[in-house]
């Protein structure tokens, strides 16, 4: 994080932190001195493959692509970040570098709290501890369905599946029902055109299951939008 370009968190901001409430009086004190906000520009990296890890962030507006490149240089993206999702989690546990790049999709505020206040966190907050935890098991499922998106040959239950993890209400709480993202951005994550992009979201919009409105995607099913299935 750009820490000439950070500021102060802003009380509507805090008021978007779900882990917040679980702390008490003095630690909350001490996260809200060490928080900062940062806005970044479509296609600025906010963590790059080989640095070491300085902070564990969060989206409080925008919308972020966590990737990474193969041996053939081929891009490859995981998944991607939404309002009210925090991640880095493992690789701030373990002192890691990062392995994955995280890039902003669209102009975004992006806050982050130290590693030395993530441990000192763990050290003392039950209530933080399960949050992390939560937050451990809820990604480990989201990645095991990424793999098997990778596996699905029909580009119409990709962009359903890919759709159905940006509205996760446990990763993603800022979300809602309401995903503003464009065609190109979803394009992005889920590696097919804009165009073919738009051709799926017919369809799903024909099955009932989102309707495509101004500036994003309305989910009206989220539980049929996960398990659809192509005609």
């Amino acid at each position: 994080m750009p820490l000439s370009r950070s500021r102060a968190v802003s009380a509507a901001e805090l008021a978007q932190i779900p882990w917040l409430e679980r702390l008490d009086a003095e630690e909350r004190e001490h996260v809200v001195a060490d928080l900062r906000v940062v806005t970044v520009a479509p296609g600025e990296l906010v963590c790059r493959v080989g640095r070491p890890v300085t902070y564990w962030f969060g989206v409080i507006d925008g919308l972020l692509k966590m990737s990474n490149d193969t041996a053939l240089g081929v891009p490859i993206t995981f998944t991607g970040v939404g309002p009210g999702g925090w991640f880095g989690e493992g690789t701030v546990l373990k002192r890691e570098i990062y392995r994955y790049n995280i890039q902003a999709l669209r102009t975004s505020n992006v806050a982050g709290m130290s590693a030395a206040t993530f441990h000192w966190l763990l050290d003392r907050s039950i209530g933080f501890n399960r949050f992390v935890m939560n937050q451990l098991n809820e990604r480990l499922g989201q990645f095991i369905a990424a793999r098997e998106i990778d596996r699905l040959s029909h580009p119409d239950e990709r962009v359903a599946r890919s759709l159905a993890a940006l509205f996760h209400p446990l990763l993603y709480p800022g979300v809602g029902d309401m995903l503003r993202i464009t065609q190109q951005e979803l394009g992005y994550l889920v590696g097919l055109s804009r165009q073919r992009v738009n051709k799926a979201l017919e369809a799903l919009q024909a099955a009932g299951v989102v309707r495509v409105e101004y500036g994003g995607v309305r989910v009206l099913q989220l539980d049929a939008l996960r398990r659809y299935r192509s005609p």
